[in-house]
């Protein structure tokens, strides 16, 4: 689906209205100038076609969600990712990886590691995958 940008507020709400088949409350809740200007960028990246699969694009923004403890974000991301597909097999998955991230970060940052000796290893434990 290709984005068209919109100039003004009225053309704007048609869009979302044609795209979604409502104009949800969240969105007319924002500033008419700012809605114009952020509804283009949401239907190219919910709705539109990009470098990263829908499918991929929703157990993204599902994971980054479980972080932010978001259950609106968590709802609109497991609902669409369903949408495009994805498995029962895939959430659970996408929910073990957003903790394992989670957790791994603060242990790495109660550490307070070095950064440079962190890039350094994770080089090295790439080039030892990539030979095997």
């Amino acid at each position: 689906m290709a984005t068209t940008h919109t100039t003004n507020y009225d053309d704007t709400v048609a869009d979302i209205e044609e795209s979604l088949g409502i104009v949800p409350g969240f969105m007319t809740a924002l500033p008419e100038d700012d809605l114009v200007h952020e509804w283009p960028v949401f239907k190219q990246h919910v709705l539109g076609e990009t470098a990263i699969p829908p499918k991929y694009r929703e157990l993204m923004g599902l994971a980054v969600a479980a972080n932010l403890k978001c259950p609106y974000c968590q709802a609109f991301h497991q609902g669409a990712a369903q949408l495009h597909g994805a498995t029962d097999e895939e959430l659970a998955e996408v929910t073990m990886l957003a903790g394992l991230t989670a957790r791994w970060s603060a242990m790495i940052h109660a550490q307070n590691y070095d950064y440079d000796t962190f890039t350094e290893e994770f080089g090295q434990i790439g080039s030892y995958l990539e030979d095997q």
